[in-house]
């Protein structure tokens, strides 16, 4: 028998990507919700409390208003901002650490992780965990994003004909050092403080590459690129949806789009051994987002992790 899920926000850019993947499924089975009812709090809890887990992809009040109305046994998988550090959530990334998989099993509330973040606690929590970074380590990251991170509104931007010029060249945000990912970069890693984190969208629809700028002094001993390499390759050991690159691409470039459309993440470790780089690229949309959701949902599901993924 089909599982029933409900989409609540199914028409925003993640909750469409969601029923992308979703709606070919013979193992699962949509509720709709009346269009006219799509902001009726009563009606989306008796969807919730039908459905065998339900995926949230609304603004971060909307998200706190339903978890709130809906009973502990009802299974929820946020893709907001708003409960990716709050007690009794657990945070959606499988390959986090050991055990973090069954708890994601158990659990009927799920925080999906954002897209920026994501990147950076793949590289960060390994290298804590391994006794390689202290926790008290002042980290700086930059990121370059396409703009379908941005929701609707900077879409309707990026691709409007009468655009303004300057739409066409990279744009830094973020600027007030208060971005939304920070509180789930600091806690999933164990970083003592916030790093400095620099967001770039660039104009392209998806697809991010995250760097972590190091210093060789930063590391508690010293370790070869290589070295970095296998700390990964021991961590994320097993993992179908994370892959340790061998080195760099041969033309010396690690361009942001070319994981678009995937829900995969690859890790790479360039530089030197006095300055090496962190590097994760992926899909803001797969891995960051959706994807992330449809494995989750897999997981609280019973189904394999990554079917309809891969």
């Amino acid at each position: 028998m089909a599982k029933k899920v409900f989409i609540d926000g199914g028409h925003g850019t993640t909750g469409l990507k969601i029923h992308e993947y979703l709606d070919d499924r013979d193992d699962i089975e949509i509720l709709e919700i009346d269009e006219s009812k799509r902001k009726d709090l009563k009606e989306r809890v008796r969807l919730t409390e039908e459905a065998d887990a339900s995926i949230l992809c609304l603004p971060d009040a909307a998200s706190e208003e339903i978890a709130a109305a809906c009973p502990d046994d009802v299974t929820l998988i946020d893709t907001s901002t708003c409960h990716r550090t709050s007690p009794g959530w657990v945070y959606g990334m499988p390959e986090l650490t050991k055990g973090q998989r069954d708890k994601i099993r158990k659990s009927h509330r799920i925080a999906n992780p954002g897209c920026h973040a994501t990147g950076f606690i793949m590289m960060v929590r390994p290298l804590i965990d391994a006794g390689i970074l202290s926790p008290d380590t002042l980290l700086t990251s930059f990121c370059v994003t396409g703009y379908s991170g941005g929701g609707k509104k900077m879409i309707q931007n990026h691709e409007r004909e009468d655009r303004p010029e300057y739409l066409k060249s990279p744009g830094q945000y973020g600027l007030t050092q208060v971005h939304k990912h920070l509180p789930e970069m600091k806690a999933m890693t164990g970083l003592s403080e916030f790093p400095s984190f620099c967001p770039i969208v660039g104009d392209f629809y998806s697809g991010m590459v995250m760097t972590v700028p190091l210093f060789g002094k930063m590391l508690k001993k010293p370790v070869s690129l290589e070295g970095l390499r296998d700390i990964y390759r021991r961590h994320y050991k097993g993992e179908p949806l994370i892959h340790v690159k061998d080195g760099v691409p041969d033309d010396g470039f690690i361009h942001s789009n070319t994981m678009a459309g995937r829900n995969d993440l690859e890790i790479l470790v360039a530089g030197n051994e006095e300055r090496p780089l962190l590097v994760s690229r992926f899909d803001n949309l797969g891995k960051g987002a959706s994807g992330s959701a449809v494995q989750n949902l897999n997981l609280v599901l019973g189904f394999e992790e990554t079917k309809g993924l891969l």
